[in-house]
């Protein structure tokens, strides 16, 4: 059997200030729609679904984050991931320059957990928390890019 990934989906508070900060780390916006209907309560499994969702994706489309704003039902709060709990954990990102990516999401809320950490002198890594409590960690290779 063949397989390949697709996409990772994230069920966010406010869709546009999710997608801003997605973009400030380099992503693109592949496309955006409303879906409601039948077919969406079937592939979903939520009765009257309908929801504001966009693709993003990185740059030459190797990876991509699908986002989702529920209209009905209503989003259901849930407290922000730690980096410890079993289940959906965090989307992992290379960047070229850790710093800069630090500085493109700072004035959009986005900061260390704790730091900047150094693994080994092969990386410099971080998490950090974006729109909705998503849970991101961002990498430098310092073989590729020191």
């Amino acid at each position: 059997m063949s397989i390949r990934m697709e996409n990772t989906a994230i069920a966010v508070r406010d869709l546009d200030e999710t997608i801003a900060f997605f973009e400030a780390l380099g992503l693109e916006v592949a496309g955006r729609d409303e879906v409601s209907g039948q077919w969406a309560e079937t592939a979903v499994g939520l009765d009257g679904n309908h929801a504001k969702i966009a693709l993003l994706q990185t740059p030459g489309g190797q990876g991509s984050v699908e986002l989702f704003e529920y209209i009905h039902p209503r989003a259901i709060e849930t407290a922000p991931t730690q980096p410890h709990e079993i289940g959906m954990h965090s989307l992992a990102f290379s960047v070229p320059d850790l710093d800069a990516a630090l500085a493109a999401v700072e004035p959009l809320g986005g900061h260390p957990l704790r730091g900047v950490a150094d693994y080994e002198g092969v990386y410099r890594l971080t998490y950090l928390r974006g729109p909705s409590g998503i849970l991101v960690m961002l990498a430098q290779d310092l073989r590729r890019n020191p």
